[in-house]
């Protein structure tokens, strides 16, 4: 008993079109010969089943400290994707890959098979081909945990072959067939289940305080709740205009109204802007809103919920990015005032009262872009992250926010001109964010009127008048401290990777 020599690796799609146009021909005739055979190949290219008795993860972890050439008498049956093949005489090898990337190795030989099953199986199978397998589980000579075969059968064949699993997809190609992408790369793998383990981790934190999981509409007659450029489409259904909503907000706000005090979402939200490494078009976000408490509280989950999420995925609140650095989420994370952060960075004393025609004149001398529709708190916060943001290393929620950049916020208690918001940024990038909730119907409206002047002198980001939402609030919502956090940038935070890597699927040109 041996192992095989090194195998050769898959041909990679990219290596030119001729060749693989070659072997899908090839791969093609294969079909139509397992087809043609199907009573006596049990199946086909695509029987509906295998026998199947275990996995092959299940196998590695009973019996994988097996001592190199041992026998265990226990026979299975096991499916995976060929990976490596080697074919050598009497006896072919093959590595077998499960979904989670556990990996087995087939040995089939000509004194366990027989040489008509031996010849078809060096003939028919290729790699890429899902393979049922069964036999004893051994030990090679040089210690590989094994399938000696005592029969085989194609559980799929694949007309197309794979990428090299020697190499690495580009990053384009990664995103753009995450399937493949999947297949090869323990990195794809693991983002998977570590985002699976992130929103397993999230729902058991707000359960454990007794909070409420709904669902809002994801197509609105007006949208709100965020600064944004909404999807628009039209319903033949009602004849109407309709938007992908940009924040589930104001729906869950209804709901706390309603009486349902800890309510959250894990949800997809729409916004029709620009794409980089840290925004994308369609992405999922949690909001959670919880009444009797305000954005210090909501501070204090926001920060349980994280580093509950890293030792979901870490074992730790120290986390390790797939670039291999190490990031600590945990201890208390720093609070720093916006107006205070932005008045050291830059040596100039900033207030909330400071005149825009100021603001503009100093961002016009540093160089700072000045935003169209400028206000005092757009000016502010361009300023701020100009100055201030990129040196934030450790989690830090940056407090008390400009009032007209925050038209869903209460007014803060004792300073006049801000309001009782918070970012939380991590890595460079705001995270989530956090706010007393304005509760008051009245200065709600006032704040909406507020916003639709900005979208009539042309801010396409400013929110419209909510009559609606305002009826509720007019039935009276308690004193409430809301979040939100995009849960892929979560995955970012927790994993290093950009956008693109987080989202399964992302969308692209």
């Amino acid at each position: 008993m041996t192992d095989a020599p090194a195998p050769t690796p898959a041909q990679d799609p990219a290596d030119g079109a001729d060749d693989v146009f070659e072997q899908k021909a090839v791969r093609l005739a294969k079909r139509e010969r397992l087809i043609a055979e199907r009573e006596s190949a049990a199946g086909g290219a695509f029987p509906v089943s295998v026998p199947v008795t275990t996995t092959i993860s299940a196998l590695r972890a009973e019996y994988g400290d097996l001592e190199a050439g041992a026998e265990t008498g226990v026979v299975a049956g096991i499916a995976g994707r060929v990976v490596f093949s080697r074919n050598t005489g009497k006896l072919c090898f093959a590595s077998l890959q499960s979904g989670d990337g556990s990996r087995i190795q087939a040995m089939i030989s000509l004194a366990n098979v027989g040489e008509e099953s031996l010849a078809r199986w060096k003939e028919l199978v290729d790699l890429g081909d899902h393979v049922f397998v069964h036999g004893e589980v051994i030990s090679s000579r040089r210690g590989e945990l094994s399938i000696m075969a005592d029969g085989w059968q194609i559980a799929s064949k694949a007309i197309l072959p794979l990428p090299n699993v020697y190499g690495e997809l580009s990053e384009e190609g990664r995103v753009r067939s995450r399937f493949l992408d999947l297949i090869v790369r323990d990195q794809a793998r693991t983002t998977v289940r570590a985002r699976a383990a992130v929103n397993a981790s999230l729902r058991g934190t707000f359960t454990a305080h007794d909070f409420v999981e709904v669902e809002t509409p994801m197509l609105q007659v007006q949208h709100g709740g965020a600064a944004a450029r909404p999807f628009i489409t039209h319903s033949n259904a009602f004849d109407a205009e309709l938007y992908l909503r940009i924040a589930p907000e104001l729906y869950l706000k209804r709901a706390v109204v309603g009486g349902i005090d800890r309510v959250f979402e894990i949800n997809r939200n729409f916004r029709n802007e620009g794409a980089d490494s840290t925004h994308s078009p369609e992405f999922a976000m949690l909001e959670a809103y919880q009444a009797y408490t305000d954005y210090h509280g909501i501070a204090d989950l926001t920060q349980e919920l994280i580093q509950k999420a890293a030792v979901a995925v870490s074992g730790s609140t120290t986390v390790t990015w797939a670039d291999g650095t190490e990031y600590d989420f945990g201890g208390e994370w720093a609070r720093i005032s916006m107006y205070d952060s932005l008045s050291e960075a830059t040596g100039r004393r900033f207030a909330p009262g400071d005149p825009v025609d100021e603001l503009v004149s100093f961002a016009e001398e540093q160089g700072v872009e000045v935003p169209p529709q400028a206000t005092h708190g757009k000016l502010i916060e361009e300023l701020w992250e100009y100055f201030v943001k990129g040196d934030l290393v450790s989690p830090t929620f940056v407090m008390d926010f400009p009032v007209d950049t925050s038209p869903l916020v209460r007014e803060h208690r004792s300073i006049p001109g801000v309001v009782e918001k918070w970012d939380l940024y991590v890595r460079g990038f705001e995270l989530a964010t956090g706010y007393s909730e304005l509760v008051d119907p009245v200065i709600q409206r006032e704040r909406f009127v507020e916003q639709a002047k900005l979208a009539a002198r042309g801010d396409v980001e400013a929110m419209r008048v909510d009559e609606e939402f305002l009826r509720a609030l007019e039935h009276g919502m308690p004193p409430t401290g809301g979040m939100g956090m995009g849960i892929d940038r979560l995955l970012m935070a927790l994993t290093g990777l950009g956008i693109r890597e987080t989202i399964l699927f992302p969308l692209v040109k």
